[in-house]
């Protein structure tokens, strides 16, 4: 869910992208639009010499879509075992009763509403199937239940909606929290630093192979909006809106609505550090 991108071209829906490291598969969704860019990526994650395979993000409530992950991952020789949410927006996540309904599969997530079993996931969590490695990193801020799954034998994350492969994503307020979100891009930046990762895995647009530097552009990025929305606000544009009207001027009046709730994350955060 970007906040700072033009409407990208309409591709075929159902497109299998293709390998996108090792163990990670892309098959796109057919729902693109200004939110969300190309269409929402549902990863297909396993180990080469396994027959088993974790899908994540099954996407939009499309029973092609659903089904073409499935065919797309027993072409390979594979079996989806289990379904993960990087968090709860239709885009990525309300396919995924269905898509359980399919493959026989729990839903594992952070919010207890969106799984289907008891098995919730939380920080320092290792998901293991068929040797395939996923750690769990909570990762709040676009959302309160957003979450990242970091793939060490590959060196990558899947972000969901955390960092896009191109522009940049929203704060969606109020569930989301512009405090939280910039924790949460330094919890990623030590990723990269410490952990070696260099791919970021995205939920929408094209896969990142400079991670550490996608992070920092964010983190330049929102000090950057920050500092706009605090000038905006002294300067006498006193609501979200017209703050939105100010400083997103040069972005498509499409991502207007997105922009205003990043906004006013922006201007909670600057009331609770008492800077407006």
């Amino acid at each position: 869910m970007t906040d700072a991108n033009t409407l990208p071209g309409q591709p075929r829906g159902g497109v299998l992208s293709g390998p996108a490291t090792t163990r990670a598969v892309n098959v796109l969704a057919p729902n693109p639009s200004a939110m969300t860019l190309d269409g929402t990526n549902t990863w297909i994650l396993s180990e080469p010499d396994s027959d088993l395979a974790v899908v994540v993000d099954p996407g939009p409530l499309d029973d092609g879509h659903l089904r073409h992950v499935i065919g797309t991952a027993e072409q390979a020789g594979k079996r989806v075992a289990l379904t993960l949410l990087t968090h709860g927006h239709p885009d990525h996540a309300e396919g995924a009763g269905r898509f359980a309904e399919l493959t026989g599969t729990k839903v594992r997530a952070l919010d207890p509403a969106l799984r289907l079993g008891d098995e919730g996931l939380a920080a320092g969590n290792v998901i293991t199937v068929g040797g395939l490695e996923l750690r769990v990193v909570p990762t709040p801020g676009h959302t309160a239940d957003s979450l990242c799954f970091h793939l060490p034998a590959d060196r990558a994350v899947l972000t969901g909606d955390t960092i896009l492969g191109r522009g940049t994503t929203v704060v969606a307020h109020p569930d989301g929290r512009l405090g939280d979100y910039l924790d949460t891009l330094r919890r990623l930046r030590s990723l990269t630093v410490d952990d070696g990762v260099h791919t970021v895995l995205p939920g929408h647009g094209p896969v990142l192979e400079d991670a550490q530097g996608a992070v920092e552009y964010y983190l330049a990025h929102r000090a950057h909006r920050l500092a706009q929305v605090e000038t905006a606000v002294e300067d006498g544009h006193r609501t979200p809106s017209e703050v939105v009207a100010h400083v997103y001027a040069d972005v498509d009046r499409l991502l207007w609505p997105a922009a205003e709730l990043s906004v006013r994350a922006q201007m909670e955060y600057l009331r609770e550090h008492g800077i407006i």
